[in-house]
């Protein structure tokens, strides 16, 4: 007797099978870009497209597209995520977005048939930035804001160039073409929300409004080294207890300027990082995000401001170098009111949100109508094995998934 599978078995199903491309002993995933794991995934997952009756092809650089032909010439509807991961990340973030997106499509494509509008799932080739020091390689060249001169002089941590890599995976630059899409005109992206808010609030999907600038620096404090034992604190030039007073200075500053600003000191290299010697350097990173630039405009200009008024108090030099500035991406308010009638009809609990991590979404955001939807993330982890989305909450986000490509593809 044949056993009637559920509909979350199918999602769950791909999810897991993905999972086994670059399964690590520790339960996790490492799936690198251009590794042998990362390659493996791409080609399995084209097979598995062309199975399900799309069109499924690589564009220049390994992004991969499943493409439905639509009735109407002309306008695109591209829908899926990343498929590179963390190192010793967990089996759903970027995975779920491509499942959801593949899965969807398949579906209306055996109820419906053809669409009006061309409908694409992608697995953008990368996002994450875990192998090499750049992110948004895929969609960025989608978009066309990233070429091969922007990598030619870049390596992983092991000393390989990325044009090498790209070339040991198939894809080699001699044959590159400008991957620029003038036909993508609008981009949907299903992600895990890597946060506790939705959980919180016992709410199944995440409307995103927002995406979260991002600014990053590297400080350092230049004061003196001397012994710890006969400096007398009041002549001391101490670069660890200049930062203290700055990183609490900054925390502080940030909690009163605005509820969503978050600040994170993450990185600290301290010279000569010896316990019986007063530091005379200190180097350490500053992850600034909000929504509004204007904010981030204002928090900068207050911390900076109180940096320098501090080091010529104390008698200290500093150093500011910023090496990221994203711009925060505010998305599409008719995708986003699409999604909140279907989730209304199908009564789906919801919530608006801002999402302060970064996706493929706040590159496509500037440039075409964009939507990103959350689903769960147990307990807020991610980037982690143990890294989790209940099967209801799976199945939730492609049923509104589906039913957002069917009104805008089909209708």
């Amino acid at each position: 007797m044949l056993v009637k599978r559920k509909a979350t078995d199918e999602v769950c199903d791909v999810i897991e099978w993905l999972a086994s491309f670059g399964k690590t002993a520790g339960g996790g995933v490492t799936r690198l870009l251009y590794t042998p794991a990362w390659k493996e995934a791409q080609h399995a997952l084209k097979k598995k497209m062309e199975e399900a009756g799309l069109h499924a092809y690589f564009d220049s650089v390994g992004n991969l597209f499943g493409r439905l032909e639509g009735t109407e010439a002309g306008e695109t509807i591209l829908t899926g995520s990343h498929i590179d991961t963390v190192i010793e990340g967990g089996k759903y973030d970027g995975a779920y977005g491509i499942a959801a997106s593949f899965i969807a499509v398949s579906r209306l494509l055996r109820q419906y048939g053809a669409p009006r509008k061309t409908m694409e799932v992608v697995s953008l080739c990368e996002e994450e930035g875990s192998r090499f020091p750049l992110s948004f390689w895929g969609s960025k060249n989608i978009r066309g804001t990233f070429s091969l001169d922007d990598v030619k002089d870049v390596k992983d941590s092991q000393g390989i160039s990325f044009l090498h890599a790209m070339q040991a995976s198939g894809f080699s630059p001699e044959n590159d073409s400008p991957a620029a899409r003038d036909d993508v005109h609008r981009f949907i992206e299903m992600h895990i929300e890597q946060g506790m808010v939705l959980e919180k609030n016992q709410n199944a999907v995440g409307i995103v409004t927002h995406i979260v600038g991002q600014r990053r620096y590297t400080i350092r404090i230049e004061g003196e080294s001397n012994h710890a034992g006969t400096t007398p604190m009041p002549f001391r030039k101490d670069a660890v207890s200049a930062a203290a007073e700055f990183i609490s200075y900054l925390t502080r500053k940030a909690k009163e300027l605005d509820p969503l600003l978050v600040a994170t000191v993450g990185r600290m290299e301290v010279k000569p990082n010896v316990p019986n010697v007063v530091a005379g350097e200190i180097e350490f990173s500053l992850d600034i995000r909000h929504h509004k630039t204007e904010v981030m405009d204002q928090f900068c200009s207050d911390i900076f401001t109180a940096l320098e008024k501090q080091s010529e108090a104390m008698q200290m030099k500093f150093l500011i170098s910023q090496w990221m500035d994203e711009a925060p991406v505010e998305l599409d308010t008719e995708m986003a009111e699409c999604a909140r009638s279907i989730a209304q009809k199908q009564n789906i609990r919801f919530q608006d949100m801002v999402s302060g991590a970064g996706h493929d979404a706040q590159v496509f955001g500037p440039f075409c109508p964009t939507l990103l939807l959350f689903v769960p993330s147990r307990s807020g982890i991610s980037h982690s094995p143990k890294e989790y989305t209940a099967a209801q909450d799976l199945e939730t986000g492609v049923a509104l998934l589906e039913e957002v490509l069917y009104k805008i593809a089909y209708q």
